[in-house]
This record gives structure tokens, C-alpha cells and sequence, in this order.
């Protein structure tokens, strides 16, 4: 059986209507040889698509003669795909998910900061992985920044979850030396050894499964369309978004968003969201840092 859609169109139908609309859109045309070279159908079946997509949404495409290309019509509204500017700008910059074949590179200049990338080993991440799945413990060699520490020690964990500050990675665990729930980076763990038995669950890791909601304001010192922008930049409500942070991630999200440095930065340009929830934020912050 051929799979289809609520609509009654086959699967691999839809997949190209989709891409005819995303070239529409964001490329501005599509033509039959696009849809040859993205999907390897003949130049009959192509004609095909584009034939279904003008009865599925007229108003959507028209056909320019001199370029041999549809075009997008103005009074396009998306029928199969959802607008996403992040996703498109995304496939864009160097080694960007790909959606589809692109024109828009030859076109204008696209680049993207180059973030040096935290080395992980693959065979410590496995054991991590397969230790956090049997609910095991497992023994790590970890690299610590603490002055105390100033050599790797092995050191017994016993992880239940991996997160991310956008910049690196790490393993969220009990550890079985400090007798607590910690963050291990993942690139400072330079080898492991001897899986066994598992310290505390996941279910007693208070401040993982606790959630925090930030409310972030616009800075008060912008000026009012400064403030406004700021709102839009954010997609903000009235003036103001509520997100919700496990509190195991309260540290992370403040250093990304600068919200430590609020008050010390004379220009408010360095800082333009703050926390209207400072207070509670703080107290939220000092106990999961405990």
C-alpha cells in the first residue's frame, strides 16, 4: 500500500508539492528541472507536479514565458509547507541542514560564525549513552576546572540526561564522590571504565525536574521603538515572554543572555532583555547551584 495524507495525496506527492511551494517562496520560481534533479523523476512526471500544484492553489503560482519558469504570484499563502525564516537562513550557512537544493548562494553572500566545537569522544559518549539507558553507574576520568582538582580523577557517575548551552554538551548525573546531582561536560570526560550498579534515580534529581519560568522584559532604558524591536526580536506579548527553564539550566541561560551583567553595563544595548522576575530568578539560580 502507497502511503497518503489526510488530503488523499501519496506521500511522495505531497514531498514534491511541498518543495515546488518552498522554491516558490523563498527562491521566487521553480521549474521542471529543479524537481528532476531533486528527486529523480522524469521530466514528464515533473510537468505532473507543477500541474497539481496549479489546481491544488491557483492563486499561488503563475507561469512566466520568457523566463520558462513559474513564478511566485502576489497573492501567495502557503498550502504545504510552514514559513520558517530560521530554517531557511539555517541550510544557508556552511554545513546547514538541507530542506532542499538552493539557488540563493550564487546569488548573495552567506556565512557563518565559526564556533570552535568541544571534542567528544565517541567511545566515552557510547558508554555514557548505554550506562544512562540500563540506569547504571559507570566510572568516568574527568578533567575539572576546580584548583582543588587540577588533574583528571576518576570519579563514579551515574547519568540520566545530556543537555546543551548551545556551545557545548553535557551529561547531567549523580555523582557518587560529592554525593549529589552535577553537570559533566562531556568533552572533559576523557575515558571510562567499569559500568555498575546506579546511585540515585532520576526521579530524586529535584532540580532537573523542577521547571523555572524567566520573565523577560525589553530594558526599560531603550528608548520606547528600541524597546519595541527588542519585543518583536523576541517575540514577546505585551511587551514581555515567559520561558520556561528546568532549573538545572537556570546557570546557562543566564550567561547566554547576559542577565548576570544587567546592572553593571552602563549602555543598555549590551543588556537589551532583562528579568522582570529577577528576585525569584535569583533565589530559583542560588538553590540549584547548591
Amino acid at each position: 500500500m502507497i502511503a497518503t495524507n489526510t488530503t488523499g495525496i501519496r506521500w511522495g506527492t505531497e514531498r514534491r508539492l511541498e518543495f515546488i511551494e518552498f522554491r516558490l517562496f523563498w527562491e521566487g520560481g521553480v521549474n521542471r528541472s529543479d524537481l528532476v534533479e531533486e528527486f529523480g523523476v522524469s521530466v514528464p512526471q515533473a510537468s505532473k507536479d507543477l500541474a497539481l500544484y496549479q489546481a491544488q492553489a491557483p492563486d499561488n503560482i503563475r507561469y512566466d514565458r520568457s523566463q520558462k519558469r513559474y513564478l511566485a504570484a502576489d497573492a501567495f499563502v502557503p498550502k504545504f509547507i510552514k514559513l520558517d525564516a530560521d530554517a531557511y537562513l539555517e541550510q544557508l550557512t556552511p554545513n546547514g541542514h538541507r530542506i532542499a537544493n538552493i539557488d540563493a548562494v550564487g546569488h548573495y553572500g552567506v556565512d557563518k560564525l565559526p564556533i570552535p566545537q568541544r571534542q567528544i569522544r565517541p567511545s566515552v559518549l557510547r558508554a555514557l549513552l548505554t550506562s544512562a539507558r540500563a540506569g547504571q553507574s559507570i566510572d568516568i576520568l574527568y578533567q575539572s576546572m576546580s584548583s582543588d582538582r587540577p588533574k583528571p580523577l576518576w570519579r563514579r557517575i551515574s547519568p540520566h540526561a545530556f543537555a546543551t548551552d548551545g556551545l557545548r554538551w553535557h551529561t547531567r548525573a549523580y555523582c557518587h564522590l560529592d554525593r549529589k546531582f552535577k553537570d559533566f561536560i562531556l568533552s572533559r570526560c576523557l575515558d571510562t571504565r567499569e559500568p555498575g550498579s546506579a546511585g540515585n534515580v532520576p526521579s530524586q534529581d529535584r532540580i532537573w525536574n523542577t521547571e523555572f519560568s524567566a520573565l523577560l522584559i525589553p530594558n526599560p532604558k531603550l528608548s520606547a521603538s528600541q524597546q519595541e524591536v527588542i519585543a518583536q526580536d523576541f517575540h514577546m506579548e505585551d511587551g514581555r515572554a515567559i520561558i520556561t527553564i528546568r532549573c538545572a539550566m537556570l546557570y546557562y541561560f543566564s550567561k547566554r543572555l547576559r542577565l548576570d551583567l544587567a546592572d553593571r553595563f552602563d549602555d543598555p544595548r549590551e543588556a537589551p532583555v532583562i528579568l522582570k522576575n529577577r528576585d525569584e530568578f535569583a533565589v530559583a539560580l542560588e538553590e540549584a547551584m547548591r
